[in-house]
C-alpha cells in the first residue's frame, strides 16, 4: 500500500473515528454482506499487481506501496493468474468470503495445489487457505458439495459438517439448520451478498419454515463459508450463524450438466412406524435439473442458467405428540385407527439465471434471479392425523443487480433487489376438528384428528425492494495496514400475515386413566369482528449502516475492528391503538372479583401492569440503540501463517419476526374464540363462554358463532408491550489455528448469549392474581367480555457455551484424497420448557422469568466425519459419518411435584429437561442418539468428446441405524420422579432416513 504522510496518517485516525461515530448518528441502515474474496500480501514497491481470473478473462488492478504492501479487494471467488511483473507470477485459487495473503516474490506459495479443469486446459493452482481471519467458521468447497453423501438437495445440508452446526432432516421431510441452542431463525444466509432473511416466519431465511423445499438450486452454487461467531460488522440481522454463498458464473467455455436422481419404496427399509404397523408406505424421492453457462463475449460478458425440480412422496408416522402409553390407549377407536404410516407429497420447482458483463476493466455489471415454487401436504405426524393435514404452497422470487466499480485504492459495490416471498397453507379438510388432552393437563396434547385447526389456514409473506452501496479504500497505512469498509442499506418491504382461515372448529376431549369423556371440554373456533380485517399488512422500514477495519498491525497480528447499527420501523405495531373496547373491558368490574375490584386491578396484583400493553398510537417508539460492537484479531505466533491465535467479541441483533408482532390485530379481527364446558375436570363460571354442553354444536361453525353474536366475548385478545426490544446475542471466542504441511486444524471455545428473545404469556390472573389456583391455571378467568389475554414481552434466553475442534486435510489430486473432521462439544440451557425451538408460546408459569433453565434440546456431543477419495478406474468415493449424544426431552412434568416457589407451578408440575437412553455404537453404553455413516460412489466415464457421463449411487444409514424423534413421557407418580422418566418411542418417527439407496445418473459437457 501507499505510504501515506504524518498529516494524512492523522487525517486517517481522525478519519476512522468520525466514520465510527457518524454510524452511530445515521438512521439505522445495512450493508451488503460480501461473498468475495479478498487478497493481500507483499510485492516491490510501487508496482502494479494484476489478478486475471482464468475461467472468465474479469481482471482487476492496483499498486503496491512504497513499503511493498498491496490489496485487492472484492474478488469473485475462482482461480486467479497474480503477478507484480516477470518472475513473481502466481496461480492462486481464492475461496468465498475470504483473505488470504500471497507475497509475490519468485518462490512460490507452499498451500495445497489443486488441479482446476478451466474449459480445455487444466492448469495447477494453490488453494491459499484463510489462516490469519478471527472469523469462527470453516468453507465448504465445491469438492464437498459434489461428494459427501447427501439425503437431499438441500446445499445447506453440507453445513452440518462445520463444527457448531447442526442440519437435520425430519421424518416428514421438512429441514432445518441450527446453530448451538439458538432456533433456526437466528440464522441468516448471504447468497451474492444479499441476505435471504425471513421477516415474517422462523426458518432463519425465506421458503424453509416447514418445508421439504430446498431453498437454491444446489447446481448454481459454487462454495459458501459459515461463521458460527465472531462474524465481522458488514453482517446484519443475525444471532446464531453466518452462512456466506456464491452462486455459479458463466465462463469463456460452454459447460453444463443434466443429471436425475430417484430412489423410492423398493430402495429403503422400513421405519419402525412401518414395522409396528406391518404396512410398508409407497413412496418415491425423485430430483433433476440442468445447468448451463458460457460466454455471450469473450472476457466480458458471461451467463449462467439453472434448474432443478424435487418431487417427493415422503412416508411419515401419525403417533401422540404427548401421553403416557396408559392414556394413549384410551383414545378412542376413531382416533387410534388413525395412528401409523401415512404419507407427505411434494413438489417444487427451482430458477436462477445470471448474467455479468464487464465493459471496462474497472467495471462489472451482474444480472440476476431467482424463482422457487412448490406445494405440499403437510402438517401429519407427531399428533396430528392425516385427516388434520394442510395443502401449503409457497414461493420465493428474487431479483439482483449491482455494478462493481474499482479503482487502484478504492472499490465500490451498488446493489439494488426485489423479493416476494410467501407462505399459504390451508386446510385439505373442512369440518370439525378434535383434539384430545391429557385430563390434568390441557396443554398436553396427545392427539389432533378430522378436520385442520383453523390456526393452520395462513397467508405470510414479505415482498419489496431495497438498495445499498458498500465502498471500501485498500491503500491506509497508518501504524499498519487498513483495509477499510463502510456501507449503507435501506429497505421497504411489505409484510403481510393472515393468521387463520374462519373455519373448522375444534374441540378438546379429555382422556382420562379410564377412557375418553364423550363430550368435549371446551371449543375453540374463529369469529371474525366486522370492521376489522383478518389480513394484516404493513410497511415495514429497515436501515443499517457499518464502517470496519481490517488491521494488519504487523506479520503477526492483524486486528478486525468494526461497528454497525440498524433500525427498522414496522408501522403496524408502532401505530397500533388498542381499541377502546378492550382497554374499557380490563378497567370493568371483574365479576370473580369483590365488588369495585376492576380486572385490571386484579391484573396488578398478579404483576401484570395493563398500561404496559394498552397502546394509544403514539407511546410506542422504534428501537435506537442498536449500536454493535465487532472486535476480532489474530496473532500469527511466528509470521509463517502455522501457527495461529485468534479470538474475538461483539454483539449482533436479530429481529423479532412479524407473526408475533401482527397477533394484536388478527387476533382480535378474526379471533379465536373458546367456550368451556364444565366438568369434573374443568371449572369456570357461567357466563357467555362458560356455557352446558349441547350436542347441537356439533352442527357446524355457525351455530358456535351464534353463540356469540352481537358480543366480544370469548374473543381471545393479544397484546404487545409497548417497549418490546430486539433480540440480540452477545459472543465470545479464543482459539489456535495450525498448519501442519497438508493438514489445518482449529480448537476454539465459543460462548453465544442471545437475550431478549419475545415470549407469549397467559395474561389472565385470578381475582386474588393468582396464575395458579387449585392446580388450574386462569385459563377460566377472561377478560370481561372477552376471552384470554395473551401478553407479549422480551425476556427469553438462550446460554451456548462450545468447544469447536475441527481436522481438514483438503483435496489435492496428488494425494487423490481428502477429509474433515468436526467435532462439536454444547453446553445449552434456556428458560422455558418447549422442545421446539420455535415456540414462542409459554402457558405452564406466571412469567417467563418464573421459568428455571433447563437443558435446551441440543446433543450434547456431535462428530461428523467427511471425506472422498480418487479410486481406480475412474471411480469417486465419499462418506459421512454422524454420531450424536440423545437430544433432551423438554416438557412439563406432572407428577405430583411439590411446589418449588418462586411463582413455580401449583399442580404438581415442573418444567423438566431430560435426556432419554441412547443406542450402542461399537464400543461402550447406550449413549448415541443420533448414528449414521453414509456412502456414495460415482463412475466417471466418456461419452464422445467433452461429454462426459456419471453413475452414482448412494448408500445412506447404511446400518439402518434407527434415530428417534419422538418420545414416550411416563414422569411418576404421588410426587415422584421416576428414575428413567423418558424413553425414545421405538415406533415413532425418526430423524434422517431409514436405510436407503439412492441412484443418480448425469451428463457433464
Amino acid at each position: 500500500m501507499k505510504a501515506l504522510p504524518s498529516y494524512q496518517s492523522l487525517v486517517l485516525a481522525r478519519f476512522i473515528v468520525a466514520a465510527i461515530t457518524a454510524t452511530a448518528a445515521l438512521p439505522m441502515v445495512s450493508f451488503a454482506q460480501s461473498s468475495d474474496a479478498n487478497l493481500r500480501g507483499t510485492a516491490a514497491p510501487n508496482t502494479t499487481v494484476t489478478a486475471k481470473n482464468l475461467a472468465t478473462g474479469y481482471a482487476r488492478v492496483t499498486t503496491s506501496g512504497a513499503d511493498g504492501s498491496y490489496a485487492l479487494v472484492s474478488l469473485p471467488p475462482g482461480t486467479y493468474q497474480v503477478d507484480a511483473g516477470p518472475g513473481t507470477e502466481h496461480t492462486v485459487t481464492l475461496t468465498v468470503a475470504s483473505t488470504s495473503t500471497l507475497n509475490l516474490v519468485a518462490a512460490a506459495p507452499a498451500a495445497a495445489v489443486n488441479a482446476k479443469n478451466l474449459g480445455a486446459v487444466t492448469v495447477t493452482a494453490t488453494t491459499l487457505p484463510e489462516m490469519t481471519t478471527s472469523e469462527v467458521g470453516t468453507t465448504v468447497t465445491q469438492r464437498e458439495i459434489a461428494t459427501v453423501p447427501q439425503i437431499t438437495r438441500n446445499f445447506l445440508e453440507f453445513a452440518d459438517t462445520v463444527p457448531g452446526m447442526v442440519f437435520t432432516v425430519q421424518q416428514n421431510g421438512n429441514t432445518s439448520l441450527q446453530s448451538g441452542g439458538q432456533a433456526p431463525a437466528g440464522i441468516n444466509v448471504y447468497i451474492d451478498g444479499i441476505g435471504q432473511k425471513n421477516y415474517v416466519e422462523n426458518g432463519g431465511i425465506t421458503g424453509q419454515n416447514a418445508t421439504q423445499g430446498n431453498p437454491f438450486p444446489q447446481l448454481a452454487i459454487g462454495e459458501y463459508k459459515v461463521v458460527t461467531s465472531n462474524y465481522k460488522a458488514e453482517y446484519d440481522q443475525i444471532s446464531s450463524a453466518a452462512v456466506i454463498a456464491e452462486t455459479k458464473s458463466g465462463t469463456n467455455e460452454f459447460h453444463g450438466e443434466v443429471f436425475g436422481d430417484w430412489t423410492d419404496t423398493r430402495m429403503r427399509a422400513e421405519n419402525p412406524s412401518e414395522i409396528a404397523a406391518k404396512k410398508k408406505q409407497p413412496s418415491h424421492d425423485k430430483e433433476y435439473g440442468f445447468a448451463f453457462g458460457g460466454p455471450i463475449i469473450q472476457d466480458k460478458a458471461h451467463f449462467f442458467v439453472a434448474y432443478e425440480g424435487k418431487e417427493y412422496d415422503t412416508p411419515i408416522a401419525v403417533v401422540p405428540g404427548n401421553g403416557s402409553p396408559a392414556l394413549i390407549a384410551q383414545l378412542p377407536p376413531s382416533a387410534l385407527a388413525q395412528l401409523g404410516p401415512s404419507s407427505l407429497p411434494f413438489k417444487e420447482n427451482l430458477y436462477f439465471l445470471k448474467v455479468d458483463y464487464e465493459p471496462t476493466n474497472r467495471d462489472r455489471i451482474e444480472v440476476s434471479g431467482k424463482y422457487r415454487n412448490e406445494t405440499a401436504i403437510t402438517g401429519t405426524g407427531t399428533g396430528v392425523a392425516e385427516s388434520s393435514a394442510l395443502n401449503q404452497i409457497n414461493y420465493d422470487r428474487r431479483f439482483d443487480i449491482r455494478w462493481d466499480h474499482s479503482a487502484d485504492s478504492w472499490f465500490n459495490r451498488l446493489q439494488a433487489t426485489f423479493e416476494n416471498a410467501f407462505f399459504k397453507p390451508s386446510a385439505v379438510n373442512i369440518g370439525n376438528g378434535a383434539t384430545y388432552t391429557e385430563f390434568n393437563n390441557q396443554n398436553a396434547e396427545i392427539l389432533t384428528t378430522d378436520a385442520a385447526d383453523p390456526r393452520g389456514t395462513q397467508d405470510k409473506g414479505q415482498k419489496g425492494p431495497s438498495i445499498q452501496d458498500d465502498l471500501t479504500f485498500n491503500d491506509f497505512e497508518w501504524l499498519g495496514d487498513h483495509v477499510v469498509k463502510m456501507g449503507v442499506k435501506y429497505k421497504l418491504v411489505k409484510l403481510t400475515a393472515q393468521d387463520a382461515g374462519e373455519f373448522n372448529p375444534q374441540f378438546s376431549y379429555d382422556v382420562t386413566p379410564t377412557g375418553t369423556l364423550s363430550t368435549p371440554y371446551q371449543v375453540l373456533f374463529p369469529i371474525s369482528l366486522p370492521g376489522l380485517s383478518p389480513v394484516v399488512r404493513t410497511n415495514d422500514r429497515q436501515f443499517g449502516t457499518y464502517i470496519q477495519d481490517d488491521w494488519t498491525v504487523d506479520q503477526h497480528l492483524t486486528l478486525n475492528l468494526g461497528v454497525r447499527w440498524d433500525y427498522e420501523q414496522t408501522p403496524s405495531y408502532l401505530n397500533f391503538v388498542t381499541p377502546a373496547s378492550v382497554v374499557n373491558a380490563f378497567f370493568s368490574q371483574n365479576p370473580n372479583a369483590p365488588a369495585g375490584v376492576t380486572y385490571a386491578q386484579s391484573l396488578a396484583l398478579g404483576g401484570v401492569n395493563v398500561n404496559d400493553y394498552i397502546s394509544n398510537g403514539h407511546n410506542r417508539n422504534a428501537q435506537t440503540n442498536e449500536i454493535q460492537p465487532r472486535f476480532g484479531f489474530s496473532y500469527d505466533v511466528n509470521g509463517d501463517q502455522q501457527h495461529v491465535i485468534h479470538g474475538g467479541a461483539g454483539r449482533s441483533y436479530d429481529r423479532t419476526i412479524y407473526e408475533i408482532l401482527q397477533l394484536e390485530q388478527t387476533k382480535l379481527a378474526l379471533a379465536e374464540a373458546t367456550i368451556i364446558f364444565p366438568n369434573q375436570y374443568h371449572s369456570c363460571a357461567p357466563s357467555p363462554t362458560c356455557i352446558p354442553w349441547n350436542p347441537a354444536y356439533l352442527s357446524g361453525i355457525g351455530v358456535l358463532q351464534g353463540l356469540l353474536t352481537g358480543t366480544t366475548a370469548g374473543r381471545e385478545v393479544d397484546l404487545m408491550n409497548n417497549r418490546l426490544k430486539t433480540p440480540y446475542s452477545d459472543q465470545i471466542s479464543i482459539g489456535m489455528r495450525n498448519q501442519f504441511g497438508d493438514w489445518i486444524t482449529d480448537l476454539t471455545w465459543a460462548q453465544i448469549n442471545r437475550f431478549d428473545g419475545v415470549v407469549l404469556t397467559l395474561g389472565n390472573r385470578y381475582a386474588n392474581g393468582a396464575f395458579w389456583q387449585n392446580g388450574n391455571q386462569a385459563f377460566g378467568q377472561p377478560i370481561p367480555g372477552f376471552g384470554s389475554l395473551i401478553i407479549a414481552n422480551n425476556g427469553l434466553t438462550q446460554k451456548t457455551q462450545q468447544v469447536l475442534a475441527s481436522i481438514q486435510k483438503p483435496y489435492t489430486p496428488e494425494s487423490g484424497w481428502g477429509i474433515n473432521v468436526a467435532y462439536t462439544y454444547t453446553r445449552a440451557k434456556q428458560n422455558n420448557d418447549n422442545q421446539d425451538v420455535t415456540d414462542q408460546y409459554a402457558f405452564d408459569e406466571a412469567t417467563i422469568q418464573d421459568y428455571p433453565y433447563i437443558t435446551s434440546a441440543v446433543a450434547k456431543h456431535r462428530l461428523v466425519v467427511a471425506g472422498s477419495a480418487d479410486l481406480p478406474w475412474g471411480l469417486l468415493f465419499g462418506y459421512k459419518l454422524t454420531l450424536a449424544t440423545p437430544i433432551p426431552s423438554l416438557g412439563l412434568a406432572c407428577y405430583g411435584a411439590p411446589l418449588q416457589g418462586n411463582g413455580s407451578l401449583g399442580n404438581g408440575c415442573v418444567p423438566l429437561a431430560f435426556t432419554p437412553p441412547g443406542s450402542h455404537f461399537l464400543i461402550g453404553g447406550p449413549i448415541f442418539g443420533y448414528r449414521s455413516i453414509d456412502f456414495q460412489i460415482t463412475k466417471n466415464f466418456k461419452i464422445y468428446e467433452n461429454f462426459n457421463g456419471y453413475v452414482r449411487f448412494d448408500l445412506l444409514n447404511a446400518f439402518n441405524w434407527n434415530n428417534y424423534s419422538d418420545y414416550i413421557q411416563n414422569y411418576g407418580s404421588n410426587g415422584v420422579l421416576n428414575r428413567i422418566p423418558v424413553t425414545y418411542n421405538p415406533t415413532g418417527n425418526i430423524l434422517g432416513t431409514p436405510r436407503e439407496v439412492k441412484l443418480t445418473l448425469g451428463i457433464k459437457f
